[in-house]
C-alpha cells in the first residue's frame, strides 16, 4: 500500500512550494537603494541599481509564473554551490515529480536570436543607435553550473551509483534559459534542435515542464511529495550563504575608491 499511497499523494499534490525564496539580488537592491538616498547624484550607483533591478524583476517574473503552475513542485531560488575551487550560482532550482531543472534567468533589454550554430545574438537600441552583438551563451553558463553539481554528486556517490546513474544525470537534471522581459522577442527558429526547447520566454516555462512530464521516457514512476521535499532539502543543505555586507561593498566600490583615486 506504500507505493499506492505515495502515487495518490503525488497526483493530489499540485502546489508550488518555495523551499527557498530569498535572493541576493534583494539584498543588493536594498543596499544600493540606501546608498542612492545618501548619494543621490552618483551616476554609477544609479546605473548599478538599474542593472540589479532588472535582474530582480526577471527573477520575480519567473516566481510569478511558477506560482501559477498546477503541477506540484518544490522551488529554490538563488542557490550557490561549491566543489573545491569551482563555484556555481543557480537562479532557480525547480524540482518536479520526475525532473530537476536548473534555470538561468535573463531579463535583458532588446531581442535575442539563437543562430544555427547555437550562438546568442542580442539586438537593442541605445541613444537612438541600433546595436547588434554576440553575447556569452547563457546556456553554456547554466550547463557549467550543472557540472559543478555533478562533481558534488560524484564526490558523494558510491561507485555503483556513478557507474549506472551517471549516464542519466543530464536526463533527470535539465537546464533552461528563460528570457523574462515581456518585450523581448526571442528568435530560435534556426537554433539547433537540442537547444530550441532549452531557451524560452517566461510565459512558456510551465508549459515546457508540463510537456517534459507528459513525454517522459518509459513512463517513469512519479516521485511523491515527500521525495520531492527530500530532494529540495538536499539542495538547501548544499547551498552556501554569502556573508557579504553589500552596503559596504558598494560603498567601497563607488564612494571610497573614488576618494582614494
Amino acid at each position: 500500500m506504500g507505493l499506492v499511497n505515495s502515487l495518490v499523494e503525488t497526483f493530489r499534490f499540485k502546489d508550488t512550494i518555495f523551499y527557498k525564496e530569498d535572493s541576493d539580488l534583494n539584498e543588493k537592491y536594498n543596499a544600493l537603494k540606501l546608498l542612492s538616498e545618501e548619494y543621490p547624484n552618483n551616476k554609477e550607483i544609479s546605473k548599478e541599481m538599474f542593472i540589479v533591478k532588472k535582474g530582480l524583476d526577471g527573477e520575480n517574473e519567473i516566481a510569478y509564473q511558477l506560482k501559477k503552475a498546477h503541477i506540484g513542485m518544490y522551488v529554490l531560488r538563488d542557490i550557490k554551490v561549491q566543489h573545491e575551487d569551482l563555484n556555481a550560482q543557480i537562479d532557480y532550482v525547480i524540482i518536479t515529480p520526475v525532473f530537476t531543472y536548473y534555470v538561468e534567468c535573463k531579463n535583458l533589454i532588446g531581442n535575442i536570436t539563437v543562430n544555427d550554430k547555437g550562438e546568442f545574438i542580442r539586438e537593442y537600441t541605445f541613444s537612438g543607435k541600433k546595436i547588434k552583438k554576440g553575447m556569452y551563451s547563457p546556456l553554456r553558463q547554466v550547463e557549467a553550473q550543472r557540472e559543478v553539481v555533478r562533481k558534488i554528486w560524484e564526490n558523494n556517490s558510491s561507485t555503483i551509483d556513478k557507474l549506472f546513474a551517471s549516464k542519466k544525470f543530464d536526463y533527470y537534471r535539465r537546464v533552461l534559459v528563460v528570457a523574462a522581459n515581456h518585450e523581448t522577442i526571442l528568435n530560435t527558429n534556426k537554433a539547433p534542435k537540442d537547444i530550441k526547447y532549452k531557451v524560452l520566454k517566461a510565459e512558456a516555462l510551465v508549459r515546457q515542464i508540463e510537456y517534459d512530464l507528459n513525454h517522459r521516457e518509459n513512463n517513469e514512476i512519479l516521485d511523491s511529495k515527500k521525495e520531492m521535499e527530500k530532494r529540495a532539502k538536499s539542495y538547501l543543505d548544499l547551498s552556501i550563504k554569502d556573508q557579504k555586507d553589500y552596503y559596504e561593498d558598494y560603498k567601497n566600490k563607488f564612494i571610497n575608491k573614488k576618494k582614494e583615486d
